[in-house]
């Protein structure tokens, strides 16, 4: 597999406009959607929207979770709800854009799966892997951490919100927002179409030996009894969070 790349000028997916702006999702909690970035396997350059989440601890410190491309205007308008503190590379994949934070927010911690800093196209310096269950705020930030043959992924639960964060453990593309008979199909063969999400074909064939840890990591979700669920690509779920939790892990329960 190919590394995250930078997109073509053409959008294959239309974006949730307007981008690299802080959106509310929670209390303490917002989204910034992205631009398109391909993603290349072999030949194939395949298109995802992109998304970063930002959770705001008790203390003020701000938490940035798959940062998405850099721009100063964006700096600001996060900063001016608190410090940036932390950068999170929440699996394998998610990472790309994560050095340019670092490289203006020196002192910010960065915390990463294992094996992203030796498996990265990019260099990344972690401060901390993200391994076990247990994250550097216990009392505000749940974790499971998720291994397959290709992905390491680590979902996060803020408590308060009842906000679970992933990344691709579940992709939900909007048939609408795609441009190209092409992409709607390979989508859809990959059962990644709203309103049906889940994690792509390939995916969930890379947990095939790991499908009683996964399960066990799913069940673990389902009962920090999550109200919303905030993914990467595509339409995230605003309510219903346990019943989609079942529906787009029922491949694995």
């Amino acid at each position: 597999m190919i590394p995250y790349s930078h997109s073509r000028e053409h959008n294959w997916l239309e974006p949730y406009e307007p981008i690299d702006v802080l959106k509310p999702a929670a209390a303490d909690v917002w989204i910034v959607d992205g631009p398109e970035i391909e993603f290349g396997l072999g030949w194939l350059k395949v298109p995802f929207t992109t998304r970063m989440t930002v959770v705001r601890l008790h203390g003020g410190d701000l938490v940035l979770h798959s940062p998405v491309r850099h721009t100063a205007a964006l700096q600001t308008a996060v900063e001016a709800l608190g410090p940036i503190r932390y950068l999170i590379a929440p699996n394998s994949l998610h990472y790309w854009w994560l050095p340019d934070w670092k490289a203006r927010l020196p002192s910010a911690t960065v915390l990463a799966v294992p094996g992203l800093q030796k498996g990265a196209k990019r260099p990344v310096i972690v401060d901390m892997e993200l391994t076990g269950q247990e994250t550097p705020w216990p009392e505000e930030i749940d974790m499971q951490v998720v291994s397959g043959d290709v992905l390491t992924e680590a979902a996060f639960f803020h408590r308060a919100s009842r906000t679970l964060i992933l990344t691709d453990l579940i992709e939900n593309f909007e048939p609408k927002r795609i441009h190209g008979w092409f992409y709607r199909a390979l989508m859809k063969i990959g059962g990644v179409i709203d309103p049906d999400g889940k994690a792509p074909f390939d995916m969930r064939l890379s947990f095939f030996r790991h499908q009683k840890p996964l399960r066990s990591a799913v069940r673990r979700m389902i009962n920090w009894q999550p109200e919303r669920v905030i993914i990467s690509h595509g339409r995230w779920y605003e309510a219903d969070g346990v019943k989609e939790l079942k529906r787009a892990f029922r491949w694995v329960l």
